[in-house]
């Protein structure tokens, strides 16, 4: 909600802030320059948290690091100055109004601030906010938060920065929490009680938001008469958001649906040759979403669907059972991949288990060939029937043909219009977007609610354990010698960084110069380096000798996060681990674990930081992907899932209430219900939502009839 949606053209929302009273000149400046300049733009600006400054402190002043808020008298005001350079520093002494207040004195202090004497003056009363501070005695409080209180002895005094539950704003350049503050209220204070239009359907009379609009909600949501209400008018306003969201996620599906698509079915016979040559046997889950795909291609209407998976589950062979229904359909099938790592092991993997079915299989990448091209030579008469890929695909369309699917890996580190491309190159062909990072059910109805679903929340049997440990830098000469003897014992390593070299921006470890510290640590041991501003022939040079085991340990950034399988990796150590989100650090783990040996993953935090510690707690009680997935949402909003490729759209501005699912399931709800009773969203009370339903080209185009 980067704005207030629906404003009618005659609203006073749109009244410029200029003509608000009690927002002065210079105020409505500083916001103009962050473009904020109408009543609309200062109340979409919601806080992005509140402080309880409720409870006054009424009689005593004590030393505290939890802030606290007084009413107060000034007794003296003066300016100290600290030679001519330095400017003056304006101090006021204050001392509680309440009767049986103890006398104590307390002085509050503006550093390097002495025009404050124009606005503090002995005999006003003020609210304060801050922290108070012991100095040999003397208690003191640097720039407070105030607010003068006018009119003397009326209690009743509007008090707008302190005595409530106060507003905290995001701000930027010049802007003060003041400023931004005086003008929400200010600009409150200019319109009607129900000064904007509802877009949610009217609330249920006995459910949680009755007796709620817009109005009340933005009103409670900037000055909130208690925390209950407060909650709510989030609640409500995420909803809101949620269920804009969710009226073009349900018209997007709306449209797959209808689009003419084209059924692929077939014998069965590859699909039954593969799973048999396999040398595992499917998983139930792996089953379970290999006939909920084959019944989506067996449909006229496209297949749209997402198939997610903890790490090691098995996605890549239900992938391979769904190319094969397509080639058994006498359609072609492409698998696009973010990096050529990837591209190439999906290759290696087609080649072993489908070639020997009598299938063509190639490999498409931005790499130069011997010819110049960026693709393997191909020098049989008739197109493969399988082809995999980087985004090279999108440019290079010499091998497509008749393409009746496109499987998507690693989809998140695609963009919405890559993809699209990519499934342009065919006739509405049958859609599977693949993720290795499981995707909580909240995320699976919002950003991916356009999609089926199928859950892979199965592993194999065969799975090797995974020892996890949180450690302190100081153990890496014993974190050494472990991976000492674990080499020595034939097994191998990662030893992973946050950045590739040295940033004086960033306090966080990185490859380059740990690859020079490991070597020295593991000699005589051969240790590599990989990071993602290599070349794919220098990645290569690289992981070709770690595959076969030459390599004993690989110094790298995230770059290894996906596509890398070595089943001969057994230990992973990740530096400055407190700065990856958890489920990014799942991913990571997921590299080792993947033969037939015991597996150890240690992650490397300060000494002191209790905080990643913490926050890294989980990682050693579970492997549970869809557990530390739901954890990462709920700790760091959906970005950390979705990459920022994704979406297209603002950020949402209530992330972090996706984790409610009754709320988001609540928005699914409400959107399915407007389009069954209003399809083209034609009514006068659903006007407002079609343009976040419809692409704007649609709008636009019925505009015009």
């Amino acid at each position: 909600m980067p704005d207030l949606p629906g404003i009618a053209a005659d609203s006073p929302l749109h009244r410029p802030l200029r003509d608000v009273p009690g927002i002065v000149a210079h105020v409505e400046r500083q916001l103009g320059k962050e473009d904020i300049k109408t009543v609309a733009d200062v109340l979409a600006h919601l806080p992005f948290r509140h402080e309880d400054r409720i409870r006054m402190e009424g009689q005593t002043f004590h030393a505290s690091e939890t802030p606290s808020c007084h009413r107060v008298i000034v007794m003296k005001t003066g300016v100290k100055f600290f030679g001519p350079r330095r400017g003056g520093n304006f101090e006021a002494v204050v001392q509680h109004t309440d009767a049986n207040a103890l006398g104590q004195q307390l002085t509050l202090r503006w550093w390097g601030m002495s025009f404050m004497s124009r606005v503090i003056a002995e005999g006003q009363e003020l609210i304060i906010h801050g922290k108070i501070k012991d100095w040999k005695g003397r208690l003191s409080m640097d720039h407070p938060e105030y607010e003068i209180l006018r009119g003397g002895d009326d209690d009743e005094a509007v008090t707008i920065h302190a005595g409530r539950i106060t507003p905290i704003y995001r701000l930027g350049g010049a802007l003060t929490q003041k400023a931004v503050r005086v003008a929400a209220w200010h600009a409150l204070q200019v319109v009607p009680e129900h000064f904007i239009d509802d877009l949610l359907p009217q609330p249920k009379a006995d459910g949680e938001f009755a007796g709620w609009n817009r109005s009340r909600a933005i009103r409670e949501a900037h000055f909130p008469t208690s925390t209950e209400s407060l909650d709510t008018a989030r609640r409500y306003l995420a909803l809101e958001e949620f269920y804009l969201y969710q009226l073009r996620v349900v018209h997007r599906r709306r449209e797959v649906l209808a689009s003419g698509g084209r059924s692929m079915t077939g014998d069965g016979s590859l699909v039954d040759a593969f799973i048999k040559g396999l040398p595992f046997a499917l998983t139930d889950a792996q089953s379970r979403c290999v006939k909920e795909i084959k019944a989506d291609m067996a449909s006229k209407a496209p297949m749209n669907r997402l198939l997610h998976g903890d790490v090691g589950s098995g996605k890549t062979v239900v992938a391979f059972a769904s190319m094969l229904t397509a080639v058994e359909a006498g359609a072609q099938a492409a698998l696009m991949a973010p990096t050529q790592i990837l591209a190439e092991q999906h290759a290696r993997n087609a080649r072993k288990w489908l070639e020997p079915l009598g299938l063509r299989v190639a490999l498409l990448t931005g790499a130069k060939k011997e010819d110049g091209s960026g693709m393997e030579l191909w020098t049989g008469d008739a197109k493969p029937h399988i082809l995999i890929g980087t985004h090279a695909l999108l440019h290079d369309d010499r091998l497509v043909h008749d393409l009746g699917l496109v499987v998507i890996d690693e989809q998140h580190k695609f963009g919405v219009a890559q993809r699209a491309k990519l499934i342009q190159q065919g006739t509405a062909p049958d859609v599977l977007v693949m993720t290795a990072t499981p995707i909580p059910r909240t995320l699976t109805l919002t950003i991916y609610g356009d999609l089926d679903v199928s859950t892979i929340d199965q592993r194999p049997q065969t799975g090797t354990k995974i020892t996890t440990a949180v450690r302190s830098k100081s153990k890496i000469e014993d974190a050494a010698k472990f991976l000492r003897e674990q080499i020595e014992a034939g097994r191998q390593g990662y030893l992973v960084y946050p950045l590739i070299e040295e940033s004086d921006k960033l306090d966080a470890g990185a490859a380059v110069k740990g690859h020079k510290e490991w070597g020295k640590l593991l000699k005589p041991h051969k240790v590599g380096l990989l990071h993602g501003r290599m070349d794919a022939e220098e990645k290569d040079d690289v992981m070709k000798p770690f595959r076969e085991g030459d390599t004993h340990a690989l110094v790298s950034t995230t770059v290894i996060e996906v596509g890398v399988d070595v089943p001969n990796a057994t230990v992973m150590y990740i530096h400055d681990a407190g700065r990856f989100g958890l489920a990014q650090l799942h991913q990571l783990r997921g590299r080792i674990g993947r033969g037939a040996h015991s597996s150890y993953c240690v992650l490397f935090i300060d000494d002191k930081d209790e905080e990643a510690k913490e926050h890294l707690a989980i990682m050693e009680e579970t492997s549970d992907g869809f557990r530390i997935a739901e954890e990462d949402l709920r700790r760091r909003g959906p970005g950390n899932v979705l990459g920022h490729a994704q979406s297209g759209q603002a950020p949402l501005r209530f992330a972090e209430l996706l984790a409610d699912t009754r709320l988001v399931r609540t928005a699914r709800a409400l959107a399915e219900r407007t389009f069954e009773e209003d399809p083209q969203l034609s009514k006068p009370e659903h006007l407002a939502l079609r343009p976040f339903a419809f692409e704007q080209r649609e709008v636009a185009k019925e505009m015009m009839q």
